[in-house]
């Protein structure tokens, strides 16, 4: 993942100007991370928090939560935006964790950039550091085939949520729901509930 944090942290400031926000976000993804944090317990982890607006947000709504990502600039801005919340410059791959010690994992869009023959290693990690039961929630670009496209920042892939799934389920994870969203002139995006399997 070195040359994604490499292109993220050379556009970091363009990011977090453009979607360093909840108001820039949809209110539909917004009212869905917080039933889902609503609905979670114990300690959260936002996996790949960027500029830190969902942690700081859901934090604000009671939730024991800290961001994680690669992209130092990005921890830079989050430490000084929301200085009440925990972040740290660490990789979804290698999560600062014990096994089964946390509650819940928001991976908004935070793998996306994954290859499909390696999306397998962050959700392994996310079912280590999940306890039996614990909840993610994961964004991603959807499609009715698995494929590569040009981002804006870096080369990322749309999901058939079908083969995401069975990538979830080999993790040992239960998928719960899936919501998908199409609307002209955006990207068609999804988000999956699953949880850790006993």
């Amino acid at each position: 993942m070195t040359r994604t944090t490499a292109a993220y942290a050379h556009r970091a400031a363009e990011y977090v100007d453009a979607l360093g926000s909840v108001g820039a976000m949809h209110h539909a993804d917004r009212h869905l991370i917080e039933a889902w944090g609503a609905a979670a317990s114990g300690r959260l982890i936002d996996a790949g928090c960027g500029p830190g607006h969902w942690t700081q947000h859901l934090a604000e709504r009671g939730a024991e939560i800290r961001g994680i990502d690669l992209v130092p600039e990005f921890i830079d801005h989050a430490r000084a935006t929301h200085p009440g919340v925990r972040f740290d410059v660490e990789s979804i791959e290698a999560i600062d964790e014990p096994d089964a010690a946390t509650g819940g994992i928001l991976a908004w869009f935070s793998t996306i950039h994954h290859e499909p023959e390696a999306i397998a290693v962050p959700l392994t990690e996310f079912a280590r550091v999940l306890r039996p039961g614990g909840s993610l929630l994961l964004g991603c670009f959807d499609a009715d085939e698995t494929e590569a496209f040009d981002h804006a920042v870096v080369r990322a892939y749309r999901w058939n949520t079908r083969d995401l799934q069975r990538v979830l389920e080999s993790a040992d994870f239960d998928v719960v729901a899936v919501h998908r969203r199409a609307e002209r002139g955006a990207r068609a995006v999804a988000a999956i509930i699953a949880e850790r399997r006993s």
